[in-house]
């Protein structure tokens, strides 16, 4: 049996994406080494990047798949819609099946004549059993995690148990092996993904990673970890986890035979501000083996805002964590949260915050209610747009205090200028001299988009 799995691209109005970074798509290379794992080599799969190989129509004529599979976030939804019934246009027989987040949160929003099946959480073992039925010419009742149409209702089966990480066979990279010199995060390029965790002990209102894992935190044995990085080609490694650092014993065991086995990386992974403020011996310990950078959720730069949105650490977690990091060497990735109802005074003071802080990056996220989270059932009579091409973290779903054209231009000045341009400078040096024009023009176009965001409101 032929199957293509396919990782959408972004939707034309979507800002960011693939324009800004790009991650292997790590979910399809487990869904394809599931779809192998223990059989005989009786199925063909193929991974299309649709973000990087444009035409779909020409790959999939080549191919003729049996099965196709899409993964989908929120803001993909409308773009996977359009390619299912794009691809049920041209060959009705063949089985199309949608998964990954929003399928998870949301499953209702991919009732559609032209989508056959729902996968809700971890697909691996479900898909498997998908694929093992349609070759037999079985139905698909009773696969735990599977969703259907049933008229306009959706069956759902009842969720899939709790599954020990472990048991998942590890991604089939080969799979990827013409897009994988493409993928990156910034001068960090090319880069491999891994997941060494799943889920969140935190509850915080505007994430739904928690509620995904039923409100525990997965976490891979250490050795099957380093087992795996040591197949991995790419110099630098992405952690794919919701949150890495959580469990410090565990992260130094897998500091230590990673040096042990001779593995020589360089690292970019997920850490909580106060997690990193409560043990600042872990990150020197992984700076020792290569890590290079953290991304550290700060969200707020007031503690009446942090825990708005309840994330249970502190403006003062968030200062000292840049200082240990600062001090250790390693790159801060720093992610913060623009709430709608910011005014001039509001922006001006966390432009001053970020250049106190000394920081040389920092990306600025309008707070976005997601389905599937806490903040999305609070808000959801108040959005101001249902178009989820729009939820991208930096469109806006809710009123916002200033008007939308001084809100963005506000915004753009968040990016322009939060950063001191000594530091934008320093910045630059990481990358080779010839990548820098290239890397201007870019900028200066996302820039300019971003003052611009108000217009999509008015068509």
């Amino acid at each position: 049996m032929k199957i293509l799995l396919v990782e959408p691209p972004k939707a034309p109005s979507t800002i960011g994406g693939e324009d800004v970074f790009l991650f292997e798509p790590l979910a399809l290379e487990y869904l394809a080494a599931g779809v192998s794992a223990g059989v005989s080599k009786e199925h063909e799969v193929r991974i299309l990047d649709l973000r990087l190989d444009k035409d779909l129509q020409r790959i999939y004529t080549d191919f003729h798949p049996d099965i196709v599979g899409i993964t989908a976030y929120t803001s993909h939804v409308n773009v996977v819609r359009r390619l299912f019934e794009q691809i049920k246009g041209w060959d009705s027989r063949v089985l199309t099946v949608v998964g990954g987040h929003h399928a998870t949160v949301m499953p209702e929003d991919f009732l559609s004549p032209f989508i056959d099946l729902i996968v809700m959480g971890e697909g691996v073992f479900a898909f498997k059993e998908i694929v093992t039925r349609f070759g037999k010419g079985e139905p698909f009742n009773g696969i735990p995690g599977v969703a259907f149409a049933k008229g306009d209702s959706l069956i759902r089966t009842d969720s899939q148990a709790a599954v020990d990480l472990d048991v998942f066979p590890f991604p089939d990279r080969r799979l990827t092996a013409k897009y994988r010199k493409h993928y990156y995060s910034e001068w960090m390029k090319p880069l491999a993904s891994i997941r060494t965790s799943k889920g969140c002990p935190y509850r915080c209102k505007f994430c739904a990673q928690w509620k995904v894992a039923g409100g525990r935190y997965f976490k891979r044995e250490p050795r099957r970890i380093v087992e795996e990085l040591a197949k991995i080609e790419e110099e630098c490694v992405f952690f794919a986890d919701d949150e890495s650092l959580i469990d410090a014993a565990r992260m130094t065991m897998l500091a230590q035979l990673i040096k042990e086995a001779g593995i020589n990386k360089r690292y970019f992974l997920y850490g909580r501000s106060d997690t990193i403020t409560r043990n600042p011996e872990l990150l020197g310990v992984w700076r020792d083996i290569g890590l290079e950078r953290v991304f550290v959720g700060l969200e707020f730069f007031r503690d009446e805002d942090l825990n708005y949105i309840r994330k249970r650490s502190t403006s003062k977690d968030n200062e000292n964590a840049v200082r240990i990091l600062h001090s250790l060497g390693i790159d801060v990735y720093a992610s913060f949260i623009v709430r709608p109802e910011f005014t001039k005074a509001d922006f001006a003071a966390l432009r001053k915050y970020c250049q106190r802080l000394e920081l040389n990056f920092a990306s600025f996220a309008v707070l976005t209610p997601l389905p599937g989270t806490d903040l999305y059932q609070e808000v959801r009579d108040q959005l101001i747009t249902h178009n989820y091409d729009y939820f991208d973290f930096i469109h806006t779903q809710l009123p916002t205090a200033l008007s939308l054209r001084e809100f963005y231009a506000e915004y753009h000045d968040l990016y322009t200028k939060g950063i001191a341009l000594s530091k934008q400078l320093s910045l630059l040096r990481k990358y080779p001299l010839w990548k820098i024009p290239h890397l201007l023009v870019k900028g200066r176009r996302f820039y300019n988009r971003l003052k611009t965001t108000y217009l999509d409101y008015e068509n």
